[in-house]
């Protein structure tokens, strides 16, 4: 992801909002809906990780067009949740979390389910 900035201009001065900012408000909004386990790592935030640096918004891409903003994430689901249901929750709750958070317009989000996971037997 590139270090590119929205600008809010008004009386007062420019605000000016990093797309990190907005991948970190994904993933937080993503991660907080029932049936989301992670997100899902592509090959460069594997690499990262490789080498020791965290990232908390791998596999979330941000585009903005003209105070618009794109999202496109992949997610691993837990199993026994429907993935249509999900994926829908999840695009309603990264829509409302930007928009509240930032006053921008949410033009699309886009989820994958990259996989699911299944969780693990109990033992006594």
């Amino acid at each position: 992801m590139s270090e590119n900035y929205v600008s809010h201009a008004d009386k007062l001065g420019n605000i000016h909002i990093s797309e990190e900012v907005l991948a970190a408000i994904t993933a937080a909004a993503a991660l907080e809906v029932d049936g989301v386990y992670s997100l899902a790592a592509n090959l460069g935030s594997d690499i990262a990780e490789l080498l020791g640096k965290k990232n908390l918004t791998k596999g979330i891409h941000i585009q903005v067009e003209e105070e618009q903003v794109s999202v496109v994430l992949s997610v691993l689901m837990t199993y026994g949740h429907t993935i249509p249901d999900v994926g829908h929750a999840i695009q309603e709750n990264i829509k409302t979390a930007i928009e509240s958070m930032t006053g921008m317009a949410v033009g699309s989000v886009n989820v994958t389910v990259a996989g699911i996971v299944f969780a693990k037997p109990e033992t006594t």
